[in-house]
């Protein structure tokens, strides 16, 4: 019989969101913490670039939140910003305090001062980072606090299937609130039942709709999915960030290379060895992510090529092996030598903006359940996310929806009971080709019609093959034993349909979404709101 565990927040994610939410919240509450695989397997652990914040005397807060601003192409919340840039000195110190190693310089009075890196967007030098692998540093630190704290459960290998609420459960939707959710153990193969006071979504984006990601596998959509299947609203699905430079190589896996390269002086180059990006941008190499891989996009479809190159190597040796030493150690394990020779790069996508509608303190439409980082739609990132803003976010929001949980903790009474999972009329599957065929394709429509540049025609034809998906999966699901790979499907053809239907409302150009159709921005800038029908 599959297990029921009882807390009073279940925190669906692994990552910087919800690890730094589970530590502020661990002195007073009984939490959960539910991970798709180790405790690793969130987008924070494999981050290189670092976390954005105004460490120097030279930077200000205004500047910082004027960047934001800029690089969101007039569609971010300006109290969303503002909140996160006043926050994020405090942020890094508790990060500190923590234990992450963040790297360090010389000053010229002989102290160790904290080296801070420029990216994308960004005015001044405010990237503090642990050399190029940040996100791996600050995962490994929290998940060393969360494992010595009692007060904290730590559930691996599991794959939420489905919010449950209180109308769920009676059939009124007066006084809805989250109880609960149903997760499959992928151990036993078994659904389990967690009830909880609040639940928390911290599951992350949903760039593995694309055929090209930056992403590991677990970036499905699956808190977007579950919060938009019980009535959340959604946002600004349409702009979906392709990082300007991952990997390409025939024998590797997707692998970013990090902005910070081109932070340091890295140069985008054709075949040929020549620049082009000043063609494109006063900025160049630094102008805002959806500048540059338009850019990218347009010199290899204009040269028929399969990839442009960044090239860091007129730095010396050990600027580049101290600096980048995990992009150094495996592009040299594919037989390129970054100190001597470009990188081959194409853009791939990396980000979700948009997201379940919620405040600023993480709160979404249905009472007691939040969504804190990539999941969620504060305003924050606007048409296009600035460099290393979200992990920011992450820390930002994760503080401000433990505080808010923790004021409520006392006043709210323990969740009804949740009916076991009934799996009485499916049967296990001998088909599950069909689950890989319907993956590969809603990735590969997505691609050639939902990415870089689009059209209204391309977005139709997505949109009718996606709602043909959308008929099989379900006819799939209702009848057969449920599967991680059957639950991740399912979540990522809802996604999908949500981007379509954003890119759909938006008849303009506007940041990360680019169509043919409608080159010219409309004032004023408006969010493309979309409403559950239930």
């Amino acid at each position: 019989m599959s297990a029921i565990y009882r807390h009073d927040v279940l925190v669906i994610g692994s990552g910087a969101a919800g690890l730094s939410l589970a530590l502020k919240l661990a002195s007073s509450a009984k939490i959960a913490v539910l991970s798709k695989g180790s405790l690793t397997a969130a987008n924070t652990f494999y981050a290189q670039g670092g976390v954005a914040a105004v460490m120097d005397e030279g930077d200000s807060l205004d500047a910082h939140v004027i960047d934001t601003l800029t690089a969101g192409a007039g569609l971010c919340h300006e109290d969303a910003v503002r909140i996160t840039v006043e926050n994020g000195p405090k942020a890094i110190h508790w990060l500190i305090e923590q234990g992450v190693a963040f790297t360090t310089e010389p000053s010229q009075n002989g102290e160790e001062n904290y080296h801070l890196t420029k990216e994308g967007g960004h005015s001044h030098r405010r990237v503090i980072h642990a050399a190029d692998s940040t996100g791996l540093a600050i995962s490994n630190t929290l998940i060393d606090k969360v494992k010595n704290n009692a007060n904290i459960a730590l559930f691996e290998n599991r794959v939420a299937v489905d919010l449950v609420t209180s109308a769920k459960l009676t059939g009124s939707k007066k006084n809805n609130r989250v109880v609960g959710a149903y997760v499959l153990n992928n151990i036993t193969d078994s659904i389990e039942v967690f009830h909880a006071k609040f639940v928390v979504l911290a599951t992350g984006g949903a760039s593995k709709a694309y055929l090209y990601t930056s992403n590991p596998d677990i970036a499905t959509g699956d808190g977007l999915a579950m919060a938009w299947r019980v009535g959340c609203r959604a946002a600004n699905m349409e702009f979906n960030q392709f990082h300007p430079t991952c990997l390409y190589h025939t024998q590797g896996s997707s692998f970013l290379i990090t902005e910070a390269i081109r932070g340091e002086g890295g140069k985008l180059r054709l075949p040929n060895g020549d620049s082009f990006m000043e063609q494109f941008d006063e900025r160049a190499e630094l102008a805002p992510r959806d500048i540059v891989a338009r850019a990218i996009d347009h010199e290899m479809k204009r040269l028929g090529i399969d990839c442009v190159y960044l090239d860091i190597s007129h730095k010396s040796s050990d600027f580049i092996r101290t600096h980048f030493p995990t992009v150094y150690e495996r592009c040299l394990s594919l037989g390129i030598d970054i100190t001597k020779e470009p990188i081959p790069v194409v853009p791939a996508a990396h980000y979700t903006c948009g997201g379940i509608v919620t405040d600023l303190n993480g709160q979404t439409d249905i009472a007691g359940l939040y969504a804190i980082g990539e999941t969620a739609f504060t305003g924050l990132h606007g048409a296009n996310r600035m460099a290393s803003n979200s992990l920011l976010e992450c820390f930002v929001f994760g503080f401000a929806a433990a505080k808010q949980i923790n004021d409520q903790l006392d006043s709210v009474d323990a969740p009804p009971e949740i009916p076991r999972w009934d799996e009485s009329q499916v049967t296990d599957s001998d088909e599950d080709v069909v689950i890989s065929h319907n993956w590969d394709e809603l990735r590969r429509l997505m691609w050639d019609y939902v990415g870089i540049v689009r059209t209204g025609k391309r977005l139709q034809r997505a949109r009718n093959r996606i709602e043909l998906l959308q008929q099989e999966i379900l006819e799939y699901y209702s009848h057969y034993k449920i599967s991680n790979d059957l639950i991740e499907l399912r979540n990522l053809v809802q996604v999908a349909e949500l981007i379509v239907r954003c890119a759909q409302q938006r008849k303009e150009s506007r940041g990360l979404h680019y169509t043919l159709d409608y080159p010219i921005k409309i004032e004023p800038a408006k969010d493309s709101l979309l409403f559950p029908d239930i």
